[in-house]
Formats: structure tokens, C-alpha cells, sequence
């Protein structure tokens, strides 16, 4: 039976109740005030973490459990009781991380945790009709989710898997040992990463509590060529302004810009019937774009907490400056001037993408491109909408390979070619995205299927053409990443 719908959506919450005074005042409903209010609680947080739990100051298991604990009470004060399926999530992991075997660690841990997300995602579904949910919870199982599965890869990796087997990059995060039971808590449900993530590798996050981090970062920099002759202390304040910076902006954006272009309006009777294709295909990337602000903001935020506590540290660009982007989900330059479907992927919520490839695509044996974009579907729930969205960007994705490896070369000879072709395939990746994106925020079947048809199925059909007409060139380099094995090899 579907949930009753409340007289008032600042009323749709299951958690804290205490800033409903606020959201009646603003208008926004009440569940989106407690996570904005988490989140800003959590930036003040990690300034007091960073100071007066300093690693200097306060032993590992100290800092450990004050960040599960106050991530516990964020948890609760955003979900209500909808948190015990999170905490439930994390025991049963758990469990499943010390009983089972290095050889099968990676296969239950991946089964317990993504059947138990795809039962909530299903709950969801059943219990509330499509509708949005009052209070996510789903958020951080996904993020739970992610966490879970890529320590136990990297636990099977560092006791189940010969070294030289490992690609630098697993034998790099490997983890020899298993974790305590504070050190897996902490991990999961940190007050940094445990609202909006985003995910990141378990030995990083042990090296930031144990002061490890920047150090372990500033020894891969040769100083003295800089002019240093001692390690520098970098400091996050700088790119935690930049970023609260481009967070604000973001919502101005989303109050603004998202509430002008409802994506109602791309099933709404005069689109679907009567607009002309062109007014549609503008309208859509229009709307497109206003959705985009909500994620900005979220994941921006998110990035400036872990910062403002001292973890993100990435090391030097080429200019010398101190980079914080470790745990960035989101490059905005880069997604608004990709000229590539690829380009694109790689710079929109990155940290998931990083656990897809970790997960799936450098180890499932045959068809990387389809399953990746199948499990991606599934950790994002089982709305019929995710599913048209990630299956239609398989054959957008081999289209777009055929195209690039068939044409690109031929528009290199002069910078008038070049800027030519750039222009072109921003406009075709932009539309694109738009296109194959729609369905992830309509979720239902109906209007998914009305708007592909308004538009013809024009981007199905043209992948399609591309991929039985056009064949992709093999790439030169292999698409499995090298092993250690490997590389001695070619250093013999």
C-alpha cells in the first residue's frame, strides 16, 4: 500500500523534527533543511577535528571513534529510523569481513551488501509509487555500498592474490590486513563522508586519521627541484573557501534556474504533441542543465568537509600549487566542455565511477562496457528510468568510440580542423548526455517512452546505424590494465 501523501511536504521527514520552524519559514521542505543543516554542521566539525583532534594531539582510535560517533547522530538526526538500515548494512558486512575467506571475501561481501541496497531500492519502489521519497535513506546505502565492496576487493587483493598478479594501482591499495572493528565503523560511517560520501579508498582514509596523509603525498614530490628544503605544511583553508564558493553558487543556481525548468515539462501535452523537434531538443538540454545544480552542490559540499578536516590532499600540479582533489566527485569545467561521451564519464561523480572500474570493469572477463553499465543501474536502484538510461548509453558509448577512432585523426592537420571538430562533438556530447540522462530523472516507464518518442528515437537509432556501419579500430593499448608481472617484464 503507497504511503499517504502529507498536507505538507515540509512534513515529509523521518528524522528531526527540530528545524521544522525553519522549513515552513523558507518554504523548502524539511528533510532537505536537515541534510543542508547536517552538512554545514559537518564543515564546522571538521575545522574542530582538524585543529583539536589533530593527529599530533589525539591517538588514532580517539579520532576514529568521534568521527563514527558524531556520523551515527548525523544519521539519525537526518533518517530516523530509516538509519537502522544502514547500520544493519554495516554489521552484516562486517560479519562477512571476518568470517569469510581472502579467496571469497570480495564475491559474499559484494552479494550481501548489493542485495541488501537492491531490497531497499525495491521497498522504495512498492511503498512509494515513483513518488520522491520524503527521506532518502537510499543515499548513504549506496555510499555504504561502495565502501564495503571496494575494501573487500582490496582486502582479497592484498591476502588472496599473488603480488605480481595486482595492477600497480591494486597493488598500490591492496590491504594485508583485516580492519578492526572500530577502523571498518569508522570507515563506513565517518560524519565526513556518511550524508553524501563520496567513497574513498580504506587505506587513505586510515593514513588521514593516523596523520599519514599529506606526509605519505609530499613524499612523491621532489622538493629540493621546487627550491624546498623541508615539507611544506599545505593548508586546506584556501580550497575549502574556493569550494563553499562554487556550493553556494550552485544553490542559487538550483533555487533558481531548476525551479524555472521543471523536468515535468518534458512529458507535459504541448512538448510531447506540438512543439517542433528542434524546440524540443533545445528544451531538453535546457532542462537537462537545470537539473545539474542540485548534484554540483551536494558533492561540492561533501568535497569541502573532507578538506576542511585535513583529508583530500592529491599533492602538487605543475604550477606548484597544493591540489585538494583527492576525493573530488566532480570536475564542473571539464563536464560543461566535454567533446567526448568518455570525457564526460570521466569527470561526473568520479568516485563512482573509480569504484566501477575497481569493481567491474578491470575484472569481469568478457563484455566490461554492458555489465559495468548494468551494475551502475543497479546501484542506483530499480526505477525503470535508470535502466533505459544506463542501457542506452552502451550503444551511445560504442558509437561514440566508432566515430572518434574513424574521424578524429582526419581533423588534426590545422587548428581551424581541430576547433571544428571540437565544436561539433561538444554540441553532439552535450544533446547526447541530455538525451540519454532524461530517463534517470522521469524514473517511470510512461513518460520515459513519451519523450523518446517525441524525439523520434533519434539517438538510438543513429547508434545503432553507427555501430552496424562503422567498425571501432582496436586501440593500441589493451583495455586491461598491466599487472606487476607485467611491468618487470618490459623493465627486463
Amino acid at each position: 500500500m503507497a504511503a499517504r501523501t502529507p498536507a505538507s511536504p515540509s512534513y515529509c521527514t523521518t528524522g528531526s523534527t527540530w528545524l521544522h520552524p525553519l522549513s515552513q519559514l523558507l518554504g523548502i521542505p524539511l528533510d532537505q533543511v536537515n541534510f543542508v543543516a547536517c552538512q554545514l554542521f559537518a564543515l564546522l566539525t571538521a575545522f574542530w577535528f582538524r585543529i583539536y583532534l589533530h593527529p599530533g594531539k589525539a591517538s588514532p582510535v580517539v579520532r576514529h571513534a568521534m568521527a563514527t560517533i558524531l556520523g551515527i547522530y548525523f544519521a539519525v538526526f537526518c533518517f530516523g529510523w530509516y538509519s537502522i538500515h544502514l547500520f544493519v548494512l554495516v554489521l552484516m558486512s562486517y560479519g562477512v569481513m571476518v568470517t569469510a575467506s581472502a579467496s571469497n571475501i570480495h564475491r559474499y561481501s559484494f552479494f550481501v551488501s548489493m542485495g541488501y541496497l537492491t531490497i531497499c531500492h525495491i521497498s522504495r519502489v512498492y511503498i512509494f509509487h515513483y513518488g520522491v521519497l520524503s527521506t532518502d535513506f537510499s543515499g548513504p546505502l549506496m555510499i555504504a555500498t561502495q565502501k564495503i565492496t571496494t575494501l573487500a576487493f582490496q582486502v582479497h587483493d592484498g591476502l588472496g592474490r599473488r603480488a605480481e598478479d595486482l595492477s600497480p594501482e591494486q597493488h598500490r591499495l591492496a590491504v594485508k590486513v583485516k580492519p578492526s572493528f572500530l577502523e571498518y565503523l569508522s570507515y563506513l560511517l565517518n560524519f565526513m563522508s556518511i550524508i553524501a560520501g563520496p567513497g574513498n579508498n580504506f587505506k587513505d582514509y586510515v593514513a588521514f586519521i593516523e596523520g599519514r596523509h599529506i606526509h605519505m603525498k609530499l613524499l612523491e614530490v621532489n622538493w629540493k627541484q621546487l627550491g624546498f628544503h623541508n615539507f611544506p605544511e599545505p593548508s586546506p583553508t584556501r580550497a575549502v573557501i574556493q569550494k563553499l564558493c562554487l556550493t553556494l553558487m550552485s544553490l542559487l543556481l538550483f533555487l533558481t534556474l531548476t525551479k524555472s525548468f521543471p523536468v515535468t515539462f518534458l512529458v507535459d501535452d504541448w512538448f510531447v504533441h506540438k512543439a517542433n523537434f528542434l524546440t524540443r531538443l533545445s528544451y531538453l538540454y535546457i532542462v537537462m542543465q537545470a537539473a545539474k545544480p542540485k548534484y554540483y552542490f551536494a558533492w561540492t559540499l561533501a568535497d569541502a568537509v573532507h578538506n576542511a578536516a585535513g583529508f583530500g590532499f592529491s599533492g602538487i600540479d605543475e604550477d606548484g600549487n597544493f591540489c585538494w582533489d583527492l576525493l573530488s566527485n566532480l570536475n564542473i569545467w571539464k563536464i560543461e566542455t566535454a567533446t567526448s561521451f568518455k570525457m564526460y564519464l570521466e569527470n561526473w561523480n568520479i568516485q563512482t565511477s573509480t569504484w566501477l572500474k575497481c569493481v567491474c570493469y578491470e575484472r569481469v572477463p568478457q563484455y566490461p562496457t554492458v555489465l559495468t553499465f548494468v551494475l551502475s543501474a543497479l546501484w542506483h536502484g530499480v526505477y525503470p528510468g535508470y535502466y533505459f538510461t544506463f542501457l542506452t548509453g552502451v550503444p551511445v558509448t560504442l558509437a561514440a568510440r566508432a566515430v572518434r577512432s574513424n574521424f578524429r585523426h582526419r581533423f588534426l592537420s590545422s587548428k581551424a580542423l581541430k576547433c571544428v571538430y571540437d565544436v561539433v562533438t561538444w554540441a553532439a556530447t552535450q544533446l547526447a548526455v541530455s538525451y540519454i540522462a532524461a530517463p534517470f530523472v522521469l524514473l517511470a516507464v510512461e513518460p520515459t517512452i513519451s519523450l523518446y518518442k517525441s524525439m523520434y528515437f533519434s539517438l538510438h537509432i543513429i547508434s545503432l546505424l553507427i555501430i552496424l556501419f562503422l567498425p571501432i579500430k582496436p586501440r593500441h593499448a589493451p583495455r586491461q590494465p598491466q599487472t606487476l608481472n607485467s611491468v618487470h617484464k618490459k623493465a627486463n
